[in-house]
């Protein structure tokens, strides 16, 4: 902006010394206005006048020039700034375009100026309101109040773990306006996510920490019997031959952990910036129920789908949705029964009630939790996709750890057939990343159901700038 100080602004012309040099002059004179009366009166004689006003001149010299070397420059008296029209426009068009979050605070802390990421990152109506009651920070809000009584600026770094975990480093700096009245100071506060270069640290270390873990047992294995093969078993062909596919087995199941931590990390990265796209949920379930149809048809088991007439379009990424739906029908044919039943089920524009809860309850007595829920809303409506199977099913005890990572059912020791438990852990950090819910309802002997919901994409957002993401139909 082009800054203009107005001519009426002139810096005085008076020396910053001219108070001292005049207390000076004062003081001396009345030093020997005072010897004067004094002689005049007989009390001293003419040698004393004389000395003691020239000592009394030499103090007032040397006080002069002692004021002179520390006197201090006078203050540059503040400009007034004031902006064009065109400069206005600029600034406004800036500030709108800018992607981080920026606010201008005033006084009593309520928000005068936010652009459209910080509307969006703190999830503002309007301006007009309070910071207090959108941001709860009170380190935030102390470093806004002191920017508003001219204090010096600071960052300040804070932490959500609720809805969705997220790091946020605030700078709070003050501003001083020419405007009139008793309150001229303003706060800007710009706020930076540093949720992901946070995430990444910790996703180092827990990968590192987990991969060691379980690969020690297949490494191990793999070790042994390369060993045995080059010593006792070197000659014996059946025995090598039957050493190598185990070793195959025990490779694919590295292969597999390692695909599953990739993608656990990847999705936990992402977790805190929800998809922009949308997806038809009855196409999903279509895709995934033909890749796994011959998979359930090797077992004699009955894979049927109850998709909803029409359409569920939702909000979300067509890739890691299409992973969820497949990680829940694999275990559900997993843990069926050769010649079980395996269904799937869409509905769409469900209430929040209603998709948290299926129709009906598989058994009297079953225990049903809510793994992942999606922010308290009264009017979002749901797409919701269900998987039930006739398994073992799963105690009451050990539901609330179903999404743990490399957590087993019932303490199932790890095997190379086996998965490697990080399946419902990607599924819940997915369907979270979705701003979702992910549910489990299941009872001993009677089976389980897992049901998953998203957001539903609202008719008009369909028909503008939100097309529905597709894949190819696997038949």
């Amino acid at each position: 902006m082009r800054a203009r100080r107005d001519p009426s602004d002139n810096w005085s012309k008076t020396p910053a010394d001219r108070p001292r040099r005049r207390d000076i002059a004062i003081s001396s004179g009345l030093g020997v206005l005072v010897l004067a009366v004094l002689l005049a009166a007989g009390t001293i004689d003419l040698a004393v006048f004389v000395g003691t006003s020239l000592a009394l001149a030499s103090l007032s010299l040397v006080y002069y020039l002692t004021a002179l070397t520390t006197i201090e420059p006078e203050a540059r008296p503040v400009e007034r700034v004031t902006v064009q029209p065109a400069d206005t426009a600029v600034a406004e068009l800036m500030l709108e375009r800018i992607t981080v979050p920026i606010l201008l605070i005033g006084p009593g802390g309520r928000i005068e100026r936010a652009n459209p990421a910080a509307r969006a990152f703190l999830g503002l109506g309007g301006e007009g309101g309070l910071l207090s009651a959108t941001l709860r920070q009170p380190r935030v809000l102390e470093a806004v109040s002191a920017a508003l009584r001219g204090e010096k600026g600071r960052a300040v770094e804070y932490s959500t773990l609720a809805p969705i975990e997220s790091h946020v480093r605030a700078f709070v700096e003050p501003i001083r306006l020419e405007l009139p009245g008793p309150m001229p100071w303003r706060a800007m506060l710009v706020l930076a996510d540093d949720t992901s270069s946070k995430r990444a640290e910790r996703m180092r270390a827990d990968f590192l920490a987990n991969a060691s873990h379980e690969l020690r047992t297949p490494l191990a294995s793999l070790s042994g019997f390369i060993e045995t093969l080059r010593g006792p078993a070197r000659d014996d062909e059946e025995a090598r031959e039957r050493f190598l596919s185990i070793m195959q087995v025990q490779t694919e199941r590295m292969r597999r952990l390692i695909d599953d931590l990739l993608s656990l990390s990847r999705v936990e990265m992402n977790e805190h910036l929800p998809p922009s796209g949308a997806v038809d949920l009855c196409e999903l379930a279509r895709d995934v129920a033909g890749a796994l149809g011959p998979v359930a048809a090797s077992r004699s088991i009955g894979l049927s789908l109850d998709a909803c007439e029409g359409e569920a379009i939702v909000h979300g990424d067509r890739d890691q949705l299409y992973e969820v739906v497949e990680n829940l029908v694999e275990n559900a044919l997993k843990y069926s029964d050769d010649g079980g039943s395996v269904a799937i089920s869409v509905r769409a524009d469900l209430t929040r009630d209603a998709a948290e809860h299926s129709d009906e309850r598989i058994a009297e007595g079953s225990g049903r939790l809510t793994l992942s829920a999606p922010p308290l809303s009264s009017e979002a409506r749901y797409g919701v996709l269900r998987v039930r199977d006739c398994g073992q099913g799963i105690d009451r005890r050990y539901l609330p750890r179903l999404s743990e990572r490399f957590f087993r059912v019932g303490g199932q020791k790890s095997s190379p057939t086996s998965g490697t438990g990080l399946g419902l852990a990607i599924v819940k950090h997915i369907v979270a990343r979705h701003r979702g819910g992910f549910t489990v309802e299941s009872a001993p002997g009677e089976g389980s159901v897992f049901s998953i919901f998203f957001p539903a994409v609202r008719k008009s957002a369909t028909d503008g700038n939100e097309p529905v993401q597709r894949g190819a139909t696997v038949s």
